[in-house]
């Protein structure tokens, strides 16, 4: 019977991902679903969905991981992001039986208040815009090692008098053998669609078929993890200037994402992470300084969890998460 499910699952989101192959990001939207939402797996490089910790804000990397949360956790991230921009999430997980666990969560990206002109240069007010994110999901052990997630969206962006909504649906896959000290991961995320536009035509949302794995080892305190995110999108012309010359190693070090773990003890962790695709772009944009480049620390304490995470995402300005959790 676990087999059976397994291999629906797996039919489910190979179905998925199918449909959602050949979406181009340069018209879709929603792409602040794409923003970091925890400190651990924005200091690994941006974005991880293979670590088995204990941490519910990783629901939103991949809901498979809600097999290794504590019941009944409650978790608090807050993002510095470019001027004036602020993004954040809160999460809650709850055993469900033996083998399930339920998940919720919000997530918001604000960006201020912002001077409104038209065309002609005429001052018109000044209005505000805001992104944000519903999710609730569920995850069941299929196998002793293998869990199945999925995650449902209610998704809502509004910049001055302009509105869209949006439904999706994230799958996650998750194998974690303890004994191996190895985890990996599959997620076919933002699989959906608009359901009012900002006007009248409807654009694609940001699909993100990821594939990673992270592994430990067990006399040395470190843990290594390999990401490979937006698998469907090859062509050089969608990331790169027209004309540009391209070597295959960079359009596939566009999809890595490298991350370190030094474990010196089970409370503490320091993290280091770099972001292929990250670099180059804003190397493209006149910023060397650490790009691409991700650093953090956490502390995990029996019921209290506390992580700190610098970035850098823009030219202008780095950028800074913190995540808090705690167990009731």
């Amino acid at each position: 019977m676990r087999i059976k499910n397994v291999y629906f699952f797996l039919s489910t989101l190979l179905c998925g991902i199918t449909t959602a192959s050949a979406q181009s990001e340069s018209t879709s939207v929603f792409h602040f679903l794409k923003l970091p939402t925890s400190s651990h797996a924005m200091a690994l490089g941006g974005s991880n969905f293979s670590i088995p910790d204990d941490d519910a804000s990783l629901i939103f990397q991949n809901p498979a991981l809600m097999a290794n949360m504590s019941d009944k956790s409650i978790n608090l991230s807050f993002l510095t992001y470019m001027q004036g921009c602020k993004a954040g999430n809160v999460s809650w997980t709850m055993a469900h039986g033996q083998r399930g666990t339920w998940g919720v969560g919000a997530q918001f990206l604000g960006y201020g208040s912002m001077r409104g002109m038209t065309i002609d240069e005429v001052e018109t007010g000044d209005f505000s815009a805001l992104d944000m994110c519903i999710s609730g999901g569920y995850t069941y052990l299929l196998t002793e090692h293998i869990a199945g997630g999925v995650m449902g969206k209610f998704i809502y962006s509004k910049y001055g008098g302009y509105s869209s909504i949006g439904l999706a649906v994230d799958l996650g896959f998750n194998y974690w053998n303890e004994d191996l000290n190895l985890s990996i991961s599959t997620v076919a995320a933002n699989l959906g669609g608009q359901v009012k536009a900002f006007g009248d035509h409807h654009e694609r949302l940001p699909f993100d078929l990821r594939i990673g794995f992270t592994k430990g080892f067990a006399r040395a305190p470190i843990r290594f993890s390999v990401s490979m995110a937006d698998l469907t999108r090859w062509r050089a012309e969608d990331y790169y200037t027209a004309g540009e010359d391209i070597s295959g190693g960079r359009i596939f070090t566009n999809h890595l994402i490298l991350g370190l773990d030094i474990l010196p003890m089970d409370l503490f962790y320091v993290s280091v992470g770099y972001n292929f695709r990250r670099a180059y772009e804003l190397r493209a944009a006149g910023s060397s300084h650490a790009a691409g480049l991700c650093v953090g620390a956490g502390l995990k304490l029996k019921k209290f969890s506390l992580g700190l995470t610098y970035a850098k995402y823009h030219v202008s300005m780095p950028a800074f998460m913190i995540t808090a959790q705690y167990h009731l």
